[in-house]
């Protein structure tokens, strides 16, 4: 009984560390009036414009809220208190393990009086110290960043989502083989996806093989320095990638990529043009199981066809094969 017990402990214990080591962002801020006394208990709901959920909050005694563990997405922010007008904060967007800073300016009047805020959020962040470059899915499909069945893929032969480290400065990338952002030793990075290690500890040299399909991806968040000590397992540098999920609207995708050697061009310093047929193909489609509440997403991403690598060598001279 003890031994199941210490066990239920560990487990909680773990979910715990993994909720914190999350993509997922945080709001906080002060609840003020007027004067710019500090306003208690009052009530706060962050609801989510794609898929309708809400997370509330109330302010502490001094007036500060928290509110953790928000996916990445459009936000509303509303604060409704007796005596005081509605506030509501509107085109809010956050952003992979980004930390938003919010703070509601009450004025005095009726509840059912309303002030709507409709500025979006500030590119300044103030509660965090880290250096971060964020990603999103609409970037990482419009950069000619995903190569199929060449080096940029590295061993997979797929669209490689972590090619995304050659637009950040200060990194010496190459897919598969190495990575060394700020001058840290190499492949001392960690990666993260949903929160879950994704590191390849197997291969030292591919330590970012396990790389999912490019077209889950929602946001990838690339923390280069000043990370949180959370991430204490990450050396040089932390990726954190965040999955793409289900709203309140179906939506769904399906690509194509070619590579053939017909309509290659041929390396400047190459005599013949290496063969290769490849098709990335694949799809995604994502939606509402039952609205505001749970919600699906389906990813498919296969590869086809065949591929040739032309390499130059050597063979022993005249002299050299008759001793």
């Amino acid at each position: 009984m003890r031994f199941l017990t210490a066990v239920l402990l560990c487990a909680f214990l773990l979910l715990g560390v993994l909720s914190a080591q999350t993509g997922n962002g945080t709001v906080t801020g002060v609840v003020t009036d007027a004067t710019g006394a500090v306003v208690a208990n009052a009530p706060i709901e962050l609801k989510n414009t794609e898929t309708g959920v809400i997370f509330r909050a109330t302010s502490t005694d001094t007036g500060n809220f928290t509110i953790t563990q928000v996916p990445i997405g459009s936000y509303e922010l509303a604060a409704t208190v007796q005596g005081f007008k509605k506030y509501t904060r509107q085109n809010l967007t956050m952003s992979a393990a980004q930390v938003m800073r919010l703070d509601i300016p009450l004025e005095i009047g009726a509840s059912t009086e309303s002030v709507t805020v409709s500025a979006e959020s500030s590119l300044l962040q103030t509660e965090t110290g880290d250096m971060a470059h964020n990603i999103t899915f609409a970037q990482l499909q419009s950069l000619p960043l995903l190569g199929t069945g060449n080096a940029n893929s590295g061993s997979s032969g797929l669209r490689n989502p972590y090619n995304t480290a050659t637009a950040i400065p200060g990194v010496v990338y190459t897919p598969n083989a190495s990575m060394i952002i700020n001058g840290a030793p190499n492949n001392t990075a960690s990666y993260r996806l949903e929160g879950m290690d994704n590191t390849n500890h197997t291969v030292g040299f591919a330590v970012q093989e396990n790389q999912p399909s490019a077209d889950a991806v929602q946001e990838i968040a690339i923390q280069t320095s000043n990370y949180a000590a959370e991430f204490g397992a990450a050396g040089g540098g932390l990726f954190n990638l965040v999955m793409r999920s289900g709203t309140n609207a179906y939506h769904g995708s399906l690509f194509w990529y070619m590579r053939n050697s017909a309509t290659d061009g041929r390396n400047t310093f190459a005599t013949i043009k290496p063969f290769q047929n490849l098709h990335n193909y694949g799809g995604t489609v994502g939606g509402p199981i039952k609205r505001d509440k749970t919600f699906f997403f389906f990813d498919f991403d296969g590869l086809k066809g065949v591929a040739a690598t032309l390499f130059t060598s050597s063979v022993p001279t005249l002299a050299m094969r008759q001793g």
